[in-house]
């Protein structure tokens, strides 16, 4: 009987994700989206390993600083001497880490304060939210800036900076959905029998609040390219010689005017991930909105 049960789960399981992939299909943008992030994770992955990272990133060349896009150098030379092209590749590595670790972080800090609040109502509805809505009230680079500022700068203090900036938006995205669930039959019958209510959330609640949960998934991963490329520009992201995104636009707006690809190619790279991100997140609240659902 109970493997029966596990079956008929499974079947159901299956049959969701096979309908959220047929719906998905159907937006040509979002598949084009799709496309293009998992060749930038090829190509993040890829350079990890064929690339060394003193060698070919660090190294300074002095004698072709500042060289033009040529067959030579597809994307010119930095004005250290280094390969625009070949640091724009390895550092997707640093983009994909910083936007998929800090979301991870503000999902899960950000939904499990969200299912609290929603499932439990009351006074702790209203404390998580009023203090959400203070946190939402500071713009996020400033607050990424003063945390960034109180742990000191590295990669890591820079993805919990930016995880912690958009916990409210996971926290108020989980909330919302947690409402139109928690009075639905099966959730009465279960704490009628005397299940608990962690059990409830995490079992009977969330599996079917994860939809709107998945697509803040993608567009905050999207948010957190930006932010990081917006505190390196600043100079307080991934620590320099590292050749992040935001990083190399800050050191090529000196020499804008004559040697423009320096500042082009990194801005490229930072706007289709994060416009690819966009797509997917878009698709994908198409894909499980049933108003949309033909």
């Amino acid at each position: 009987m109970f493997k029966k049960k596990s079956k008929v789960r499974a079947s159901k399981k299956r049959s969701y994700m096979s309908e959220l992939w047929r719906n998905y299909k159907k937006n040509p943008s979002a598949m084009i989206g799709l496309i293009i992030v998992v060749v930038i994770i090829i190509i993040a992955i890829f350079a990890q390993i064929t690339l060394d990272y003193n060698q070919d990133i660090v190294q300074q060349n002095m004698k072709e600083r500042l060289q033009k896009p040529s067959s030579e150098h597809i994307m010119g030379t930095d004005q250290y001497g280094r390969d625009v092209l070949v640091r724009v590749l390895y550092g997707a590595k640093y983009s994909l880490a910083v936007g998929i670790i800090s979301v991870a972080i503000s999902c899960l800090i950000g939904s499990s304060l969200g299912l609290i609040a929603g499932y439990y109502g009351g006074v702790i509805e209203n404390l998580i939210l009023r203090s959400t809505e203070v946190f939402m009230g500071i713009p996020s680079v400033l607050l990424a800036i003063a945390i960034m500022a109180a742990f000191g700068q590295s990669l890591f203090v820079l993805m919990l900076a930016i995880g912690l900036v958009y916990v409210p938006m996971f926290a108020r995205t989980a909330r919302a959905a947690v409402l139109p669930v928690r009075d639905e039959e099966y959730i009465e019958a279960a704490r009628v029998s005397g299940v608990g209510d962690l059990k409830i959330i995490f079992s009977h609640i969330l599996p079917n609040s994860l939809s709107p949960i998945i697509v803040q998934v993608t567009m905050g991963v999207a948010n957190g390219i930006l932010t990081a490329s917006h505190l390196s520009f600043l100079g307080l992201g991934v620590p320099v010689p590292a050749p992040e995104w935001g990083a190399m636009l800050s050191g090529g707006r000196e020499f804008i005017r004559d040697y423009s690809f320096l500042t082009f190619y990194p801005g490229f790279a930072i706007m289709i991930t994060v416009l690819s991100f966009n797509l997917m997140g878009d698709g994908l609240r198409d894909a499980t909105d049933p108003k949309l659902k033909q």
